[in-house]
């Protein structure tokens, strides 16, 4: 049966209940910790420090860290500004990447001073294919870009060998989306000549045996291919540790694989917010807060909410409230904040009935709510070792721990 682990994707060290989180997760039993050097532009990481400063030593070396490189974003993104690393894939303006040595061997430095401990048990190049999808971009050859795709990791292979030799990490792997993809399709990562890239890799570093311990990729109730990818692992003497095991693509859709309840408290806020509103001034926030309500149920899952709320709510409302004096705008926040707390519980309530009924299919014979289905279909698969699922408060915890139980 896997185990499960510990994903910070979205923990940051500013907020104190993802503090106490990994804390009650580390008491409860939990194992391993897997982070990125971009998580929360390294807010991650520095949270497990503080989260590990309420430990003995012996406690903490039983907890496994997993972290990652190779996204160059947040304050990196600003050093690469100034003085540009090595090999950088331009994918988008939001998504620069690189695998260098030298970049890995950057990165690695920051990863260990924000972690505050001398070694990482596992690094792991984090989704490598971004240089084939800038290649599929350019309408560079498939032959020329995997040949070069795979350069690329081989000499981050070598790299990451001569860390283990300096002691600076006991062992190394891949974390990849395109490792889930179907072999036919442009963006599939092939996978079974690493284990090769990485015994040439040791031998030219000088190392006995080569340290590639350690694929991750995307496996859930709806994404299935990756368990091709999960059994070739296991033959050939890796773990796998399978990553958005609750957020699923299926047929270009996005799915959140859980339930929520339905906010009580949604609509004595919602007509709150309406009568404050209802005046020549907040007119604009008036009809946005009516239109948000009328569409709550039309959201395909909440990642759409939030790419939204950012995207257009906010600035909308932000605007809005510029022309009114700084007394009102502080008491109109706190009602616009208080009103889209509830009204993303309403989505998510919303898109959990939706979701039911899109995927009744994958969840026959199970009469648990979604997240346990989802969950107990990744538990029973013997090729996965770690189950990387987000807890970012006590309570998510001590589901999660009880599943195991």
């Amino acid at each position: 049966m896997s185990n499960f682990a510990f994903g910070t994707y979205r923990v940051s060290d500013l907020n104190p209940q993802h503090i106490e989180a990994l804390k009650e997760a580390i008491e409860a039993g939990i194992t391993m910790i897997d982070t990125s050097s971009n998580y929360m532009d390294g807010g991650a990481e520095r949270a497990i420090a503080l989260a590990f400063r309420e430990f003995d030593d012996k406690k903490k070396k039983s907890i496994e860290i997993v972290s990652k490189f190779g996204y160059i974003q947040g304050s990196t993104r600003q050093r690469h500004d100034n003085e540009p690393f090595e090999e950088v894939v331009n994918f988008s303006d939001s998504c620069y990447h690189s695998i260098s040595k030298s970049f890995l061997k950057d990165q690695l430095t920051h990863s260990l001073s924000r972690l505050e401990v001398e070694k990482i048990d596992c690094y792991l190049i984090h989704n490598p294919e971004y240089y084939l999808l800038d290649a599929i971009n350019r309408d560079v050859d498939e032959d020329e870009r995997l040949d070069e795709m795979f350069r690329r990791i081989y000499e981050a292979f070598v790299g990451l060998e001569q860390e283990v030799k300096n002691g600076r990490i006991s062992s190394y792997g891949i974390s990849s989306n395109s490792f889930s993809k179907a072999q036919h399709e442009k963006d599939f990562l092939p996978y079974e000549d690493l284990s090769v890239l990485a015994s040439n890799a040791a031998e030219e570093v000088g190392n006995e045996n080569d340290s590639f311990t350690t694929v991750e990729l995307p496996i859930n109730l709806l994404e299935r291919k990756g368990l091709k990818c999960a059994a070739w692992a296991k033959k050939n003497g890796l773990r796998v540790l399978a990553n958005r095991p609750l957020n699923a693509q299926h047929e270009e859709l996005m799915f959140r694989l859980a339930e929520y309840d339905e906010s009580s408290e949604y609509y004595h806020h919602l007509n709150e917010l309406l009568e404050v509103c209802d005046n020549d001034m907040l007119r604009s926030v008036y009809n946005l807060v009516e239109q948000l309500d009328a569409n709550k149920h039309k959201f395909g899952w909440i990642g759409d909410y939030e790419a939204f709320l950012y995207a257009e709510i906010i600035p909308h409302m932000k605007k809005t409230l510029d022309t009114v004096d700084e007394k009102n705008k502080e008491t109109m926040f706190n009602f616009i904040d208080i009103f889209l707390q509830e009204y993303r519980k309403m989505v998510a309530y919303e898109c959990s009935k939706t979701t039911k009924l899109q995927i009744k299919e994958f969840l026959k014979g199970c009469d648990a709510s979604m997240q346990e289905c989802a969950l107990r279909f990744l538990m029973k698969k013997n090729d996965i070792d770690y189950i990387l699922v987000g807890m970012r408060k006590p309570s998510y915890v001590h589901q999660i721990m009880a599943l195991k139980d």
